[in-house]
């Protein structure tokens, strides 16, 4: 990395006489460092992914929560485990977005995330079995229950990519 002066070239779109080059002076930090969030995260497919998760999540947690319930424990846990798998996952986007894993380098991220995926991708997968067994054709928690299922099979994407991501940079770093 250059620590000098550098020249950014631009070019004139009106076809009039060029004015001199701006001249930037190169700080010792880089610009990535020193941004507080990480605005690539928001565009990236885990990022989309994680807000999708959240959205089906919340909607799922709503369809069963408006719904007249027929079985208290089958619905209590799907809310449950709804809404700790949305607060879990919103705690990792906003770790992700505010780069707090930089700070943070006692606990292994990656290994944390694919542990919170890997328990709560078996618990939502449970509640969603559950919620639709017991629905008796009630829509709102037959939503509920579809929801819950497509939930867990983005949350089986992001276990996927989360795993292929940690394996594939242990494997290279040898």
């Amino acid at each position: 990395m250059s620590h000098g002066a550098r020249v950014i070239r631009t070019g004139v779109s009106s076809g009039g006489p060029a004015d001199p080059p701006p001249v930037t002076v190169a700080s010792s930090s880089a610009g990535s460092d020193v941004e507080l969030m990480d605005g690539g995260y928001f565009r990236s497919c885990a990022g989309m992914l994680k807000v999708a998760q959240m959205i089906l999540l919340l909607i799922g947690f709503i369809s069963v929560n408006n719904s007249p319930w027929t079985d208290y424990s089958a619905y209590s846990f799907f809310q449950i485990v709804t809404m700790c798998d949305l607060v879990m996952i919103f705690f990792f986007y906003i770790m992700h977005i505010f780069r707090v894993y930089r700070n943070l380098t006692c606990v292994s991220w990656p290994l944390a995330e694919f542990l919170h995926y890997l328990i709560g991708t078996i618990l939502l997968l449970i509640g969603s079995i559950v919620a639709a067994a017991r629905s008796y054709n009630i829509t709102g928690l037959v939503a509920g229950a579809t929801f819950g299922f497509l939930a867990t099979i983005l949350c089986i994407i992001s276990m996927w990519s989360s795993y292929k991501v940690s394996c594939i940079t242990q494997s290279s770093s040898k």
